[in-house]
């Protein structure tokens, strides 16, 4: 799985780590759609104003999305 990182005006693959999900502990399991929003909860802040966008909490950039592969 890959996130989907917006920064300096380009789309970048971040690959998932075993880093980014070591203190998560899953009790169930999870579909695609699913893992993807218990990821932006963990990983971003979200910004209401002015710009309406999850931020990454590294400062990485705006999270977009998951991709699949």
């Amino acid at each position: 799985m890959d996130l989907i990182i917006l920064s300096d005006n380009l789309y970048q693959l971040v690959p998932l780590t075993k880093k980014m999900i070591e203190s998560m502990q899953l009790v169930k399991e999870f579909d695609f759609a699913d893992l993807c929003d218990v990821l932006r909860l963990k990983l971003t802040t979200y910004a209401d104003y002015p710009i309406n966008a999850h931020i990454m909490n590294d400062g990485s950039g705006h999270f977009i999305g998951c991709m699949w592969r």
